[in-house]
């Protein structure tokens, strides 16, 4: 089945539904003060692209791109849904970002992201470094930081 990546509003009911299933997800790996996954309000801003995954035209993962201030970008909400796993929609959505970041000239692109998810963690194999807390977060065992220079 043909994969399609898009930059798409967050506003819709698929998205939502993935969002939650993202939410539920964390909850069971993470105690709240660890999760830091922004809301729909707080993804709805003219600085963050959200790109969605989409397989047969069915929505199958999201990723955000949060242009930040500094000349960087965030990763959040990096997502795939469970039917959707092992389809290596995670690394096309991670190169979709990539390609934005490098066109809206971002000089790296940070995460932070939780030591629960392998996943996540794998990111290293993009090029993806270890780095101290960033914008605001702050040491947390569950948590690590990652950057990637452009």
């Amino acid at each position: 089945m043909p994969v399609t990546i898009a930059c798409e509003p967050v506003r819709q009911p698929g998205i939502v539904r993935l969002l939650e299933l993202s939410d539920a997800y964390m909850a069971m790996l993470y105690p709240a003060d660890s999760n830091h996954a922004p809301d729909l309000d707080s993804l709805d801003k003219p600085e963050i692209s959200f790109f969605v995954a989409r397989r047969d035209s069915e929505i199958a993962g999201c990723c955000a791109l949060v242009r930040k201030r500094d000349g960087t970008g965030e990763i959040k909400r990096l997502f795939v849904a469970p039917q959707a796993r092992g389809l290596s929609l995670g690394k096309c959505l991670m190169q979709a970002v990539e390609q934005a970041a490098r066109y809206a000239n971002l000089s790296a692109i940070r995460l932070e992201t939780g030591i629960h998810q392998p996943e996540a963690i794998a990111l290293r194999s993009l090029g993806y470094v270890d780095i101290a807390p960033f914008d605001g977060y702050r040491e947390d065992p569950l948590s690590l930081f990652m950057e990637k220079r452009l």
